[in-house]
């Protein structure tokens, strides 16, 4: 779409969107959320949430604006926000609240709160302290950026992410062992581990491969406010696991976390976001356990990459007999990545 085909509403919100995308995996249990500031055509200021407990994005773009000189323009500005502005005292105030003080004339945002107790009640607030309110601009976009979020606050549990990389015979092994993906495709797989909140793997891939499940080669630069993910081992025997494996001893151990017996998924992932403000969880875990999340329905998203090669190694991608039931899969978009193919959509 070029810019001659969408209205100024729609720059700017996408320019917000774009902004939104800087606080991509620093800012759970919060969502991810972009404001620009704009008058007469002029870009005043904008922000990102970073983290949580931190200011919010629209509190950062009006100290941006202010930054930049424009704070005697702020009085009759349009704000441009990706999500409904928060309207209630939490971790930090409600940024209606300073909205509605810088005297900003009018909020238009893309995706209403999901939480019904706050939902819609933004619109109300500022509407009587006179403010303009539209909503709706560039929704299905923002609402794709958010769906992790929204996920974790309408069922209480994690996005799950199953990331796969296997041969073009279905193989996530080599014969005669090496990497299997090329390097463009390993990027992309820390660029997932990037926008995470928590990587797991199974006992017999940490007996295995030795993994760090670090981030060290995303697309974009790692953000400042960015911590490493959580690590966490499902594992029928945590005595097993070996005491040298760099999960349980490297510079991040702290941030490991060992599972035994888990058995019940739906319950255990509600404990991770309750106890951990896990939002997105990526798996990187072998065919089995993978097996077990498709069968209990615990899993959101699939980004396979798919290496040319047929090697015959000896794990299967999905191992055993046919899954108890056909999963509907909408791919989102497909890619050339290096000498891979990458594929990403969702599971219904």
């Amino acid at each position: 779409m070029s810019t001659q085909d969408i209205s100024q509403d729609e720059l700017w919100m996408y320019r917000a969107l774009t902004v939104a995308r800087e606080g991509l995996g620093t800012t759970s249990p919060n969502p991810p959320v972009g404001a620009v500031i704009v008058k007469d055509g002029l870009l005043l200021g904008e922000g990102f949430h970073e983290r949580a407990g931190e200011p919010h994005a629209e509190r950062r773009a009006i100290a941006n604006a202010i930054l930049r000189g424009h704070e005697s323009q702020l009085r009759g500005a349009t704000i441009y926000v990706t999500l409904e502005p928060c309207s209630s005292y939490g971790r930090t105030p409600p940024c209606t609240e300073a909205i509605i003080q810088c005297g900003i004339a009018e909020v238009v945002y893309a995706s209403t709160d999901p939480d019904t107790r706050h939902q819609g009640r933004a619109d109300a607030v500022l509407s009587a302290a006179g403010v303009r309110v539209r909503s709706g601009v560039c929704k299905e976009a923002c609402d794709a950026f958010l769906r992790p979020w929204v996920h974790s606050i309408r069922t209480g549990r994690p996005w799950v992410v199953a990331k796969i990389a296997c041969s073009l015979d279905g193989r996530i092994t080599r014969r005669h062992g090496g990497w299997l993906s090329c390097a463009e495709s390993v990027s992309e797989a820390h660029q997932l581990r990037l926008e995470s909140d928590a990587i797991l793997v199974g006992g017999n891939t940490v007996r295995t491969d030795d993994p760090a499940l670090t981030i060290r080669s995303p697309k974009t630069a790692i953000p400042k406010a960015k911590i490493q993910p959580w690590r966490i081992i499902l594992t029928r025997d945590e005595a097993s696991l070996p005491a040298t494996c760099q999960l349980l001893t490297d510079d991040e151990a702290q941030r490991t976390l060992v599972f035994e017996q888990v058995d019940e998924l739906k319950l255990w992932l509600e404990s991770l976001y309750k106890e951990y403000g896990i939002v997105q969880l990526m798996l990187e875990c072998g065919g089995n356990l993978l097996r077990t999340f498709l069968e209990q329905g615990m899993v959101n998203e699939w980004m396979q990459i798919v290496t040319p090669r047929l090697c015959g190694g000896p794990d299967e991608m999905l191992p055993g007999d046919f899954l108890p039931r056909e999963l509907a899969f909408e791919p989102e978009y497909h890619q050339s990545c290096g000498t891979d193919i990458l594929i990403r959509g969702i599971i219904r």
